[in-house]
């Protein structure tokens, strides 16, 4: 493609991810159907625009820092391309600091805009390395690129590789979503974490993490018990003491209920036609809780030219 038939601007279209699930800790997530949209313009070197619609509309950065910039200068830089100025639209959707995938999702959406205004043919493997370098891990990213559920895992050969296979989830499962009006880092809910845990923890969380794949594609009846884990969630309860009181809360009465990635959101699973009341997690949430009824994301990142 020569420079005179490159894009000149494109739109990025990335959902929201749940990672973890429960056992799947760093290895399983999920895409949902609640989408950031990024639309993104070349300009000449050394120019950066940012402007920002939405969540995070008075907190984030509106220069080189921002999330999307810094990706887009990672992908270029992968590919041996000069960086390009650009002018971002960024039109935030999914909730910031809760759990989601925001960062995920804005780093997948600079580096499939970089990629695509250099001209680059698709490529999910390469676009997988330099969103994981971004994020230090491959979960919500993977998800996020390749929709549905995936499973993801990093090569311990050197250099380490991130790698994702996407499994096709089960056409009746439905995804709750409880939002509170607090947000957590990432890096606070990590630093809870041991550096060891108990040999019958790691195995019971194996087991349950296998059983989850086959509850999430196959057979959701058995999504309660695949939802277990002893690998993180109580760690970090001390963070977000109303997330686990809360997912203690619905797990006892018969909901998958799971803090989604490092929190604090709650993730509740279900059979389409079992589906929670959303009026009844409302009240058993109580003030400060948002709840989202979500479709599971078949698609992932969605990118779009204009000449």
């Amino acid at each position: 493609m020569t420079a005179t038939s490159l894009p000149g601007e494109v739109t990025v279209s990335v959902p929201a991810t749940s990672a973890n699930l429960g056992p799947g800790f760093d290895a399983l997530g999920l895409a949902l159907e609640l989408r950031d949209l990024v639309r993104a313009r070349r300009e000449p070197a050394g120019t950066v625009t940012v402007h920002v619609s939405g969540e995070g509309v008075s907190t984030v950065p509106r220069d080189e820092s921002h999330l999307v910039v810094r990706a887009a200068h990672a992908a270029w830089d992968a590919m041996g391309e000069p960086r390009s100025g650009l002018t971002l639209w960024c039109t935030n959707v999914v909730p910031h600091g809760r759990g989601l995938g925001s960062s995920a999702a804005a780093a997948v959406a600079g580096v499939l805009a970089a990629r695509a205004l250099a001209g680059a043919p698709d490529d999910p493997a390469a676009a997988l390395a330099v969103a994981t370098a971004l994020e230090g891990h491959p979960d919500n990213a993977a998800a996020a690129l390749l929709g549905g559920l995936t499973i993801a895992w990093t090569t311990d050969d050197p250099p380490s590789t991130p790698c994702a296979v996407r499994i096709e989830p089960s056409p009746g499962l439905r995804a709750t979503v409880l939002v509170p009006d607090v947000e957590l880092s990432t890096e606070t809910a990590r630093g809870l974490l041991p550096a060891t845990v108990p040999h019958v923890d790691a195995a019971h969380t194996a087991g349950r993490a296998a059983l989850l794949v086959e509850a999430v594609s196959r057979r959701p009846d058995l999504l309660l018990e695949a939802t277990e884990d002893r690998l993180h969630q109580t760690y970090r309860a001390p963070a977000m003491p109303a997330t686990a009181e809360l997912v203690a809360l619905l797990r006892a009465r018969g909901w998958a209920a799971v803090v989604s990635g490092a929190g604090p959101a709650v993730l509740v699973l279900s059979a389409r036609d079992r589906q929670p009341d959303a009026e009844s997690l409302r009240e058993q949430a109580g003030p400060g809780w948002r709840v989202l009824d979500l479709r599971l994301a078949p698609v992932g990142a969605v990118v779009d030219t204009v000449g």
